[in-house]
């Protein structure tokens, strides 16, 4: 049958149509940053493309916001750290081609905890990771995982004054060894380039 497609073409003088890139590939990794108009984003790095956010509103410290916002979310091989960072949101992120990823998620309690969002749930990974307000978190794409697609949606919606990024000598200290993973030097790399002096 294929034999009798490929004489069909030849006699036709039709080309077949270009491959789409494999699931995986830098090459799908660069077609999703094109298609979906993925940006660098500043600090944190990644990349990042806005979708919406809800038309409900509801009422936040007498300010009023929007419900949720959504957002496109994705990790490369040549950006694969997604800064330490705080958000006043709720925020889930939700996988939608690659992966996996880390999640290190620092609690206002002190506790620190690592989710994996993947699809090997025999693993323990996670297709799904909810980190909840007043939290700080950086995220790894895993060696030899090319990217991760994601989409986020914070709740309420993301808004610039109700973020912090980086962190300094204190924050080293408060997480320190939270984890068996949060070691000094694990957690000053998750800060990055936004190491803040105290």
């Amino acid at each position: 049958m294929k034999a009798f497609f490929l004489v069909a073409i030849a006699l036709t003088g039709l080309a077949p149509l270009a491959a789409a890139p494999q699931v995986g590939s830098d090459a799908r990794a660069r077609e999703l940053i094109r298609l979906l108009n993925l940006k660098v984003l500043p600090k944190e790095s990644g990349y990042l493309g806005i979708i919406e956010q809800s038309s409900q509103m509801v009422t936040v410290d007498g300010r009023a916001l929007a419900v949720q916002s959504q957002n496109y979310y994705m990790l490369t091989k040549d950006l694969p750290i997604n800064y330490l960072h705080w958000l006043a949101p709720d925020d889930t992120h939700i996988l939608i081609e690659g992966g996996p990823v880390d999640y290190f998620i620092f609690h206002p309690d002190g506790h620190a905890e690592k989710v994996t969002l993947g699809m090997n749930l025999a693993a323990g990974e996670r297709p799904v990771v909810a980190v909840p307000g007043g939290c700080w978190k950086a995220l790894r794409l895993h060696k030899g995982a090319a990217y991760a697609l994601m989409a986020n949606t914070l709740s309420p919606e993301f808004t610039p004054d109700r973020v912090k990024i980086g962190a300094g000598a204190e924050w080293v200290k408060r997480f320190a060894n939270s984890a068996p993973w949060a070691t000094p030097e694990a957690l000053r790399e998750m800060i990055g380039p936004n190491w803040l002096p105290q």
